[in-house]
């Protein structure tokens, strides 16, 4: 692990420091997303594949701007992640039947299996992520996690 992401180093680690919430979050955020990479990494994907496919998954078919609101990618990475997921037959893109202008994606039933494929993954990881947590402790951590975050988007400011 890289010895930067750690929060603690013990008597090298001011107590200023370990008492910073954001500290300790966005230290616990990027082990996190280093984590969850590396493993989709390794079965060659990343995370705008899964939340592009997730969100067809549980949407339906939707016209690009659509999927790049409900995943949040960037219309200008998306480009990219789509053509990467039409390559290997994960989704569809076809013209839109009432308006030829746009295209509209669909997950295809490839697509699908590769979505269980990397629900499958990413499970493990958050299992791996939680392992020092009960299964009420890690219920807990999302509630209040998902608390604070609602707090902060609707008061991000002191």
């Amino acid at each position: 692990m890289d010895d930067d992401l750690r929060f603690d180093h013990g008597d090298q680690t001011p107590e200023r420091l370990k008492a910073q919430l954001s500290r300790l979050v966005g230290m616990t955020a990027a082990q996190t997303q280093r984590v969850s990479s590396e493993a989709l990494r390794a079965i060659g994907a990343h995370k705008d594949h899964f939340v592009v496919l997730a969100a067809l998954a549980e949407f339906g078919p939707a016209s690009q701007a659509a999927v790049a609101g409900r995943a949040r990618v960037y219309k200008s990475d998306l480009v990219a992640v789509l053509n990467e997921l039409s390559d290997s037959g994960w989704i569809r893109r076809a013209p839109d039947p009432t308006d030829k202008r746009r295209n509209v994606i669909t997950i295809t039933p490839a697509g699908s299996a590769r979505l269980v494929e990397l629900d499958t993954v990413l499970s493990a990881v958050n299992n791996h992520i939680t392992a020092p947590l009960t299964a009420d402790e890690r219920t807990q951590l999302f509630t209040l996690l998902t608390r604070v975050n609602d707090h902060l988007s609707a008061s991000p400011n002191l």
